[in-house]
Formats: C-alpha cells, sequence, structure tokens
C-alpha cells in the first residue's frame, strides 16, 4: 500500500517492524509528545540534513525540535497522505499535519489558530532507527497561519 489517509499512529500500530515502521513512528512522536521516545526513533549519530536549526545538530536538535513543536501546538495529528519503502533502508513519506497553536513557536505567541501544513520526509533506517533525514515542510505557509512578520 502507497497511498492512505492514515494517522501516524494508526499506521505505527497496523504495520509490521521494518524501516516503513519507523519512519511512521518519527512523526508519531509529534502526535503523541513523547520526547523520551526520540532515542528509541533515532540512532545516536543521525544526520539531520535540513535541520530547523543547524546550531543543535543530530539527535540532540530533533529532541529539541520535537520539543518546540509539541510546546506550541496541541492536537497534533500527522496524516500520511503517500508512502514508499525503497531499497537500502530508505523510506519516503508525505504527509500532512493539523494542530492547534496553543503556545509560542518560532517567536509566535499562541494563537490559537489551527493549522494544516503538508510535508515530505525521505528517511535513511539503519538497525531499525533513523540515521539519516531529508525533510521539506511549507513553514512559510504555517508562517503565514500563524500571521508572524516575514523579512
Amino acid at each position: 500500500m502507497e497511498t492512505t489517509a492514515k494517522t501516524a499512529s494508526e499506521l505505527v500500530r497496523s504495520t509490521p517492524p521494518s524501516p516503513l515502521q519507523v519512519a511512521f513512528r518519527e512523526l508519531e512522536l509529534y502526535d503523541v509528545g513523547n520526547v523520551t521516545r526520540v532515542e528509541e526513533v533515532f540512532s545516536p549519530d543521525f544526520i539531520d540534513h535540513t535541520p530547523l536549526n543547524p546550531e543543535e545538530p543530530g539527535i540532540v536538535g530533533m529532541r529539541a525540535l520535537v520539543e518546540n513543536v509539541c510546546a506550541g501546538f496541541t492536537n497534533i495529528v500527522h496524516r500520511v497522505l503517500f508512502y514508499r519503502e525503497l531499497p537500502d533502508g530508505l523510506v519516503l513519506i508525505h504527509w500532512e499535519m493539523t494542530a492547534t497553536h496553543t503556545g509560542e513557536f518560532l517567536g509566535v505567541p499562541a494563537t490559537g489558530k489551527p493549522v494544516a501544513l503538508k510535508g515530505i520526509d525521505i528517511f535513511r533506517i539503519v538497525d531499525g532507527k533513523v540515521a539519516e533525514l531529508y525533510h521539506v515542510e511549507e513553514m512559510l505557509k504555517l508562517a503565514q497561519q500563524l500571521g508572524a512578520q516575514l523579512g
């Protein structure tokens, strides 16, 4: 199956252990807000090729990102729109996140507004953990929904 509209949590529960399930678990971290599980999902030498904050690389930066997203938003749900497991532990996922902006995020105070944005992640899974990640999100769309002043 490649096209879906199930939540990350539904896919984690319904997918047998595989690189694909590990990738779904990464999205689920945000949905359940469990920062303590970051070490279960990411390898200690994890490489984020497109970090939001390059000053905090690797697993430290990913833990900070999950914390910041979960502090800024509630009711986070990732719906998987498309996925494909590829050779060599690669997984491609196109997702949509919906949430409510209930805390400060990227310097914008809570607005109470619902938000929605899409993204694409390419994971490399090694030994059951995320070793590398390339990702693109609609950050401009998110900033516009929050009313952030750009520039």
